[in-house]
């Protein structure tokens, strides 16, 4: 490990990264949709790239659906930021690029979810499966 740096396997990218307080709410967060809400591995993306107003930004996570369209992009923020309209406005710029149907943030203590119904975005009271995020976006 470089300089002592406590590092974690990423399954999403198949690398090891610096653990960083930003990356061990990732993780954890990828995990828990993965082994609890039934998200596919191989339809969760970390660290995607994005051109927006000309500037390379990359969303912290996609998940896309099966004709992989991206359904929902998340943003993490360290568990000691708290999470507020700024960190919407960020993602909701970025998914202005993306086009998904689902807005989530973590910061690994609290979780929000929207879904953007075209005149603007209604939060849900909590996170959905896959199955629900995939069939609440195509109906």
């Amino acid at each position: 490990m470089p300089d002592g740096q406590v590092q974690v396997y990423d399954p999403q990218r198949c690398k090891w990264l610096v653990l960083t307080p930003e990356e061990w709410v990732r993780q954890h967060f990828v995990h828990y949709l993965v082994e609890f809400l039934g998200y596919p591995p191989s339809m969760v993306a970390n660290e995607v790239g994005m051109t927006l107003n000309g500037t390379r930004r990359r969303c912290d996570t996609v998940v896309y659906s099966r004709d992989l369209r991206p359904v929902c992009i998340v943003e993490y923020k360290r568990t000691d930021v708290e999470i507020t309209s700024r960190v919407f406005d960020q993602i909701a710029r970025y998914n202005s690029v993306a086009g998904a149907h689902y807005l989530m943030v973590s910061n690994g203590l609290r979780h929000f979810c929207c879904r953007f119904d075209g005149d603007g975005y209604s939060f849900l009271k909590g996170l959905p499966s896959y199955d629900e995020l995939c069939s609440k976006t195509l109906g």
